[in-house]
């Protein structure tokens, strides 16, 4: 089990395969075996460094101010300490704000930018969404909000064919619970969350990379985020709400990796 030692907390990591890096990083939830399914796909083409977010998995809190330039700052710190100065990125809602920050203020690092199921600054409907998931959270307790979380990242229909799959992932939440305090930190520091003004410094080849049946943040965020980078792609699968990597990952894959892969 490998840690790094950061001013404000521990970050847990796994490293696996070979070729050229790329760092994951993962929602809201901050843990990095979100990625596991695809991790096989993508580790025999690079280098994949998977990581659970401050005061999130088996990584430890002291920060005070949590911060999606905080997180943008520990990703760029893990991938140094392994000796990748310059990396390619996935990056998964929360993952995808932080990918931003990175791609505007240290473009230099980034060799090519997936921003999945992202937003270049809230909306309405956004705002909703996160204010109800947090009274949820203070109200009726962590238990109440991870078993209602699903509903905003799975398709209906996934949801109905795979109830002892959503049981077990909800008992493992609820197993591995954060602080409730941390958590609304992090819903916080996700609503304040707006990169639209330096979109248009992003130099890196990006993907924007979303499915239409996104609910928490629907394919009208990702077109303004491809809009708002220069010559980003956009991509929309059919199907897989906003955790499509898991519920579509030959589709999401196929769009993902011949991305990742130009140019080697």
């Amino acid at each position: 089990m490998a840690f790094l030692e950061r001013p404000d907390g521990q970050i847990h990591y796994e490293v696996s395969g070979e070729g050229p890096p790329l760092a994951l990083a993962s929602g809201l939830g901050g843990a990095g075996s979100y990625w596991n399914n695809i991790v096989p796909a993508l580790s025999r083409h690079f280098t994949v460094v998977q990581h659970d977010h401050i005061g999130t998995g088996k990584s430890s809190s002291r920060r005070q101010r949590h911060s999606v330039e905080a997180l943008a700052a520990d990703i760029d710190a893990l991938m140094n300490h392994l000796g990748h100065g310059r990396y390619r990125y996935i990056g998964h809602s929360t993952g995808a704000a932080a990918g931003q920050v990175l791609a505007a203020e240290r473009p230099q690092a980034l060799e090519g930018l997936v921003l999945f199921a992202g937003w270049a600054g809230p909306d309405n409907h956004f705002r909703q969404c996160f204010a109800t998931r947090k009274t949820l959270l203070e109200r009726a307790g962590v238990e109440a909000y991870n078993a209602a979380t699903p509903l905003f990242l799975y398709p209906p229909r996934w949801i109905s064919e795979n109830a002892d799959a959503l049981s077990a992932m909800i008992g493992s939440s609820n197993a591995a619970a954060g602080d409730p305090t941390i958590i609304a930190q992090r819903i916080d520091m996700i609503v304040a969350f707006d990169r639209r003004a330096s979109a248009a410094r992003i130099s890196a080849p990006t993907l924007v990379i979303c499915a239409k049946d996104d609910f928490l943040t629907p394919p009208h965020l990702s077109k303004e985020l491809a809009q708002l980078i220069p010559d980003a792609r956009l991509a929309l699968l059919d199907y897989g709400a906003h955790s499509c990597s898991q519920v579509a990952p030959d589709d999401f894959l196929g769009h993902v990796l011949p991305f990742l892969l130009q140019g080697r």
